[in-house]
């Protein structure tokens, strides 16, 4: 059983964690596109920064989490979903959105999450990054959106 993580808004030093953004967006240019006008979660463990959300508001009324990414040797112990359930917790009012390319196992961990698929960007990756993206194996091309009503307010 590991220890309990804390997650706190990162407001100074943003930059600093362009390496942890990395991995779930693996092109520094494209994480400069919503770092400025994002709030940034950290999720730490005994000091160590392990785990980032990178969320933006969106014109459309959701919060839309741009980048979420935690440390290799800390994966798949609950860290991505605990994070999102903080996000889901301090903005019950609203929806999230999120935006994936078409791996199952990313998409399956979204809908894990409690996230329903909502739409398509037709050749987002293969328009926008200046190299070819494959993760698990597969070239992303399309961005896949999936949702997560507002909670209901009993």
């Amino acid at each position: 059983m590991r220890l309990p993580i804390s997650i706190r808004i990162e407001t100074e030093n943003i930059q600093k964690f362009i390496p942890l953004l990395l991995i779930g967006d693996e092109q520094e240019d494209m994480i400069w596109k919503y770092l400025p006008r994002c709030t940034l979660y950290v999720a730490s463990l005994g000091g160590e920064d392990i785990a980032v959300c990178a969320v933006t508001f969106e014109e459309d009324g959701y919060i839309e989490i741009k980048n979420i990414a935690v440390k290799e040797s800390f994966r798949r112990q609950g860290i991505g979903k605990e994070m999102l359930q903080h996000i889901r917790e301090r903005y019950p009012q609203q929806g999230i959105k999120v935006g994936t390319g078409e791996v199952p196992s990313t998409m399956n961990f979204y809908i894990k999450c409690g996230f329903t698929y909502h739409s398509r960007v037709t050749d987002f990756f293969t328009s926008n990054y200046d190299h070819e993206i494959i993760e698990d194996g597969i070239p992303l091309k399309d961005m896949v959106y999936f949702v997560m009503p507002h909670l209901r307010m009993r």
